[in-house]
């Protein structure tokens, strides 16, 4: 503590680096925001707030007033209420909410998991076997292992019938 803040030499050193010392430390920042995944989910994001945006303008447009149409409900469910709690208007959130969740089942999570399954049938069919059960223990052993980890019984040659691809049983 006893250096004095106002010390020449090093005000003249924080000169020399200027605003390119505070500039690295952005670049990081620039190479973490420009990486593909942070990119992806704010496309993502904002995808997905102008989709519910569509969803909830049908459910109020459209569904609120179809339900309305059935006798004994009224104009719209939004305007639904039991002793000042508006369960309508809660039903038709629990209705965007469906039909989003099932938007994105059906046209995102399930095509990528077909696609995965796919690429993974296509790629991973040559494998070399890399595990073998053990027939005293039915433990689950390294294919070149002459004994059991477990057990430590001696293991015949392989098997080919009882070899698990890429240690799946």
């Amino acid at each position: 503590m006893s250096q004095n803040v106002f010390d020449r030499d090093r005000l003249a050193d924080y000169g020399k680096r200027g605003l390119g010392m505070g500039l690295s430390t952005l670049s990081g920042f620039q190479k973490f925001l420009v990486r593909g995944n942070v990119v992806d989910l704010a496309v993502g994001v904002v995808i997905g707030a102008a989709f519910n945006s569509v969803v909830q303008g049908v459910v109020k447009d459209i569904i609120d007033p179809l339900i309305g149409k059935v006798p004994g409900v009224g104009t719209t469910l939004a305007n639904k209420s039991y002793h000042g709690f508006l369960y309508g208007d809660l039903i038709s959130v629990l209705i965007t909410f469906l039909i989003t969740a099932a938007v994105v089942y059906f046209f995102v999570v399930k095509p990528i998991s077909i696609a995965r399954d796919r690429y993974d049938r296509l790629h991973h069919r040559n494998d070399a076997p890399v595990t073998r059960d053990c027939p005293y223990c039915m433990s689950t052993v390294n294919i070149q292992a002459t004994r059991c980890a477990y057990c430590t019984s001696p293991l015949p040659p392989v098997d080919h019938s009882q070899v698990n691809v890429a240690g799946q049983r």
